[in-house]
């Protein structure tokens, strides 16, 4: 389930990035077009902040996102 979450996570910023980009080189003159890229940006940038949050939380529940305990050498260890 979490490989399915990071997949929708790419492209749902893959279609944030295309349509916000759709969004600022549109012609000022065609009004319906910018707006339909910025709904359609908006929405990518939604659904990839969401599934980005559903990872994070996914990792600290698993204890992915911790620290290594040997990151440092036991002789400049201090124990707290």
């Amino acid at each position: 389930m979490n490989k399915l979450i990071a997949i929708v996570n790419v492209i749902a910023w893959a279609g944030f990035w295309a349509f916000g980009y759709l969004a600022l080189t549109a012609d000022p003159e065609n009004g319906s077009q910018i707006l339909t890229a910025l709904i359609l940006a908006a929405i990518g940038g939604g659904v990839g902040m969401l599934a980005y949050l559903k990872l994070v939380c996914h990792c600290e529940d698993t204890g992915y996102a911790e620290r290594p305990k040997r990151a440092v050498p036991e002789q400049y260890r201090t124990d707290d």
